[in-house]
C-alpha cells in the first residue's frame, strides 16, 4: 500500500480508504482486522484521510481483537498473535514491538498533534495539529524534545475548545487551532489576534492557524456546530 500510495489517483484512494472504513464497521465491527505490515499505516492513514473516528473505534476496543484485549488478559508487553493467551508459545512472542503498528505514533502526532517538521528536523519548528475522534473529550501529552518539553492538553467541554501549549525556547511552532472561526479565538482571555507573541496566519477547514514563539499558550475557541 505505501508504494502504490504515492502514485495513486485521488479517485482510487478514495474508494481504498471507503472501503477500508467500511470494512472495519461492518466485517471487523470497529476491531483491528489486519496483521503486522497492516498495522504499520492503518491508524495514522485512516486518521489523515478524514476517517479518526475509524482509528478511534480500534484503539478503544477491549474485546478479541485488540491491543486493549491484551490489557484485559493482563499483558504489559505486545505480543506476536492477537491470540497470545491462548496460542501456542511455541510460535507467540510475548515482545513483539512490532505489532505496536503505529498506534504510539498516531497517540502522540495525531490526537495530541506533535508532529516535527521534515524541513527542520529536531523539532526546530513544531507542528501542531489534533485530531478530533467520536466522543474523545481529552488528550494530554508532552515530548521531550532536543529544545525542551513540548507539551499539548485539550479538552472539549460546552462547545468549546481549550488547548493549554508548551512551545520550548529556540523553537517556533505553528498551531491548528479547531475553530468555528478565527474571531471565536482567544489566547490567555485576550482576541487571538492581540495576543502577544501570536501571529495569525489563516483559515483553513474548521480550523484558525498560528505562529507562535516559545511559551506557554492558552487557546480557548468556539467550535463549529
Amino acid at each position: 500500500l505505501p508504494l502504490w500510495w504515492g502514485r495513486g489517483k485521488k479517485e482510487d484512494k478514495k474508494k481504498v480508504l471507503e472501503g477500508l472504513a467500511q470494512n472495519i464497521r461492518a466485517r471487523s465491527e470497529g476491531h483491528i482486522g489486519s496483521g503486522l505490515i497492516g498495522c504499520q499505516w492503518l491508524m495514522q492513514l485512516l486518521s489523515e484521510n478524514g476517517h479518526a473516528d475509524r482509528a478511534y473505534e480500534i484503539a478503544k476496543q477491549k474485546t478479541y481483537p485488540s491491543w486493549g484485549y491484551m490489557i484485559t488478559r493482563g499483558a504489559t508487553t505486545i505480543w506476536e498473535l492477537w491470540n497470545g493467551d491462548t496460542a501456542n508459545p511455541a510460535m507467540n512472542s510475548r515482545n513483539h514491538l512490532m505489532l505496536v503498528g503505529d498506534l504510539v505514533t498516531w497517540f502522540y502526532e495525531d490526537l495530541a498533534g506533535i508532529r516535527s517538521d521534515p524541513a527542520k528536523p529536531g523539532f526546530k519548528h513544531i507542528i501542531m495539529h489534533p485530531t478530533l475522534a467520536c466522543d474523545l473529550k481529552f488528550v494530554k501529552a508532552s515530548h521531550r524534545s532536543p529544545h525542551g518539553t513540548i507539551v499539548s492538553e485539550w479538552k472539549r467541554e460546552d462547545g468549546r475548545f481549550v488547548w493549554n501549549v508548551t512551545v520550548p525556547v529556540n523553537t517556533v511552532a505553528t498551531l491548528y487551532v479547531p475553530a468555528k472561526n478565527a474571531a471565536s479565538v482567544t489566547e490567555s482571555g485576550r482576541p487571538s489576534r492581540q495576543a502577544r507573541g501570536v501571529r495569525w496566519l489563516r483559515e483553513e477547514k474548521g480550523t484558525a492557524l498560528y505562529e507562535v514563539g516559545s511559551g506557554n499558550y492558552r487557546f480557548v475557541s468556539q467550535m463549529a456546530s
